[in-house]
């Protein structure tokens, strides 16, 4: 395989990866109406090439505040994933999985405070999410991706953006982001990003049949 640089994979093989977030995009939100008990919507994914310098303007600005699951990935595939999504829908989705699975009455958003028990339910949002996207390419590709246990951050999103900044740094300065809505009985905004390496990236798309 000849090397290439992201910005030139990422363009070649734009409507592969973009397939590649339909499909990792539509079994994270059937993984979530099961979770929550709910039905949940999704508009199509949104798969864009952007500096990493313009994410946290997409996000809402650099001090809007996000939750953040970051997990490494390795196997046949190394790098990172992040699903980010704004403090609002987080408390949303937390209030629904707690009063689904612990019969907690749902409170009003603005009484809500992220806790010990809160943050566990987030995190299992963002594992059960995140998981059903990996899965996706796994089964596509055939090829074996092993997630870490999740790490879950809640900051303003220049600060949460700077976890995984080193390893945008690595791979230049475009990265891949797919931008799902959700909606049950509001509006979610969720952002996937996955960082896989330059390597990592060929293997995909071979595996695919597209190199």
């Amino acid at each position: 395989m000849s090397e290439l640089s992201m910005e030139q994979l990422t363009h070649e093989y734009f409507d592969v990866l973009k397939e590649l977030g339909n499909i990792g995009a539509g079994n994270a939100t059937t993984a979530l109406a099961e979770l929550i008990n709910c039905k949940v919507d999704m508009m199509v994914p949104q798969v864009r090439l952007l500096e990493f310098s313009e994410l946290g303007d997409l996000l809402g600005g650099e001090e809007q505040v996000l939750v953040g699951i970051y997990l490494q990935v390795e196997g046949d595939v190394d790098g990172s994933m992040m699903f980010t999504l704004p403090q609002e829908s987080a408390m949303h989705l937390v209030n629904k999985l707690m009063a689904g699975m612990l019969g907690i009455p749902e409170k009003p958003i603005e009484e809500m405070e992220f806790g010990e028990m809160e943050v566990s339910a987030m995190k299992e949002v963002g594992n059960i999410i995140t998981g059903a996207y990996l899965n996706a390419l796994s089964t596509i590709t055939n090829l074996k991706i092993y997630p870490s246990p999740p790490q879950l951050g809640i900051d303003y999103a220049g600060a949460l953006l700077s976890v995984p900044a080193a390893e945008f740094g690595i791979l230049g300065d475009n990265i891949l982001l797919i931008q799902t809505k959700f909606s049950d009985d509001i509006d979610l905004d969720g952002y996937f990003i996955l960082i896989p390496d330059m390597d990592s990236y060929q293997k995909i798309l071979h595996a695919l049949g597209v190199m």
